[in-house]
């Protein structure tokens, strides 16, 4: 192989590992034994990378690599620590998590625990801090939960018994612990910080240091950056910058750039660094899909229409609460049997999933009035040609599926020359 081969080569394989450790986070040579070898065969150059490109510093060992993001801005869709069923965590399931953390700490020195010494050491710490807990079968799922995303992350591992077991019938189980790895769970020391808002502060101000890393990250992490809420210093980068910036993603990350006047993402052609799917699987992804089309549809859309949004004009189309709720019936009447049970029996619970679906992907806000959709929505409204084709779907982090009827351009309201 030449000079020139073995670069392009060595690039392949640094952007191979850069997004695996996009997709996780956290790599363990138990779970992603391959992934985690890309990543120690270019660990100088990545730790090199990350801090400078995205901001996160980057600690690989040798079972385990762990890319240490920093807290979302404040317009990105939150994404909360989740169960196995996909559920978000409970307060009480991160209450659980951060005692859980807390008794392993207090193990120090041992390599493996017993499942029933650690909750007695969680019921200790949580007595001490005056958090009430009990045996109940609620709070024992509750506690099982949080030690099953220690499990997944590789922290724990399961040597005999399990922990799902003792949950339903407090059998005994084994546990190995991965010290290493364990003091790494959290992305900064707590120490010295008194609330929330000042830990997340802390990432806002470096944020606001550095506009292009700031920008970039928000690009990598968001499915869809709007402009109204970028900085004057990142939408100056965004306007100036942007062949320097699409080259940057495309080079480590292998994201390709769209910007239109009301805004911009970076999308992956490839399908794989997507944590929600639009369009996707499920009632909730269809509904959603529908639900857009069909308010799009009934409304007076157009060029250059904006709304207000907590005070701000944004563009966007305001659909009235009672539209969205009429349109929601609708396809429940018309779709409902093809419906999860829950939701077919429930439009308004449906309404609230579908809504906050589209939160999620930045698509749509919720205000007093009701619905403003963003003019990305309009890249989903059906074409007349029929001609298959992938497009890229409004996510940093590419959908599992793609309907091939959908516009392929991102804004078609506004391009931005």
């Amino acid at each position: 192989m030449s000079a020139h081969g073995t670069a392009e080569h060595d690039a392949a394989e640094r952007r191979e590992a850069a997004r695996a450790l996009l997709r996780h986070p956290v790599l363990t040579k138990a779970r992603h034994g391959e992934e985690l070898a890309l990543v120690r065969r270019h660990a100088p150059a990545l730790r090199k990378m990350f801090p400078a490109v995205l901001g996160y510093p980057l600690v690989v060992e040798s079972s385990f690599a762990r890319l240490v993001k920093d807290a979302p801005s404040a317009d990105a869709p939150s994404r909360p620590a989740q169960r196995r069923g996909g559920q978000p965590f409970a307060p009480r399931t991160y209450a659980y998590l951060a005692l859980v953390c807390a008794a392993l700490l207090q193990t120090a020195g041992r390599e493996q625990v017993l499942l029933g010494t650690l909750v007695e050491q969680v019921r200790a710490d949580a007595a001490v801090a005056g958090i009430a807990v009990d045996d109940s079968l609620t709070d024992r799922r509750h506690l099982v939960q949080a030690i099953a995303l220690l499990l997944d992350r590789g922290v724990l591992s399961e040597t005999d018994g399990s922990v799902t077991a003792w949950g339903d019938r407090q059998e005994e189980a084994l546990l190995d612990v991965n010290r290493t790895l364990l003091t790494h769970v959290l992305a900064r020391p707590l120490g010295g910080v008194a609330t929330p808002e000042e830990l997340l502060a802390r990432g806002e101000r470096a944020a606001a240091e550095q506009p292009r890393r700031a920008l970039r990250r928000r690009l990598v992490e968001n499915p869809l950056v709007r402009r109204e809420d970028l900085t004057a210093e990142e939408q100056h980068v965004l306007s100036r910058e942007r062949a320097d910036l699409s080259r940057t993603l495309a080079e480590h990350f292998g994201l390709t750039l769209e910007v239109r006047q009301e805004g911009a993402l970076a999308y992956d052609v490839d399908g794989e660094l997507t944590d929600i799917a639009f369009p996707g699987q499920g009632t909730v992804a269809h509904v959603a899909l529908l639900l857009v089309n069909a308010l799009v549809d009934d409304l007076d859309g157009g060029p250059g229409v904006v709304a207000d949004v907590g005070g701000r004009t944004v563009p966007g189309l305001l659909v009235p609460w009672a539209a969205v709720q009429d349109a929601v019936d609708l396809l429940v009447e018309q779709y409902g049997t093809t419906f999860a049970e829950a939701f077919a029996r429930d439009p308004e619970f449906l309404q609230e999933e579908v809504v906050s679906r589209l939160e999620d992907l930045s698509l749509a806000r919720c205000t007093a009035a009701g619905l403003v959709l963003h003019p990305a929505c309009a890249r989903y409204q059906p074409e007349p040609q029929r001609t298959p084709r992938r497009v890229p779907a409004p996510a940093a982090r590419a959908p599992e599926d793609v309907l091939p009827e959908t516009q392929q351009s991102l804004f078609p309201l506004q391009e931005d020359r």
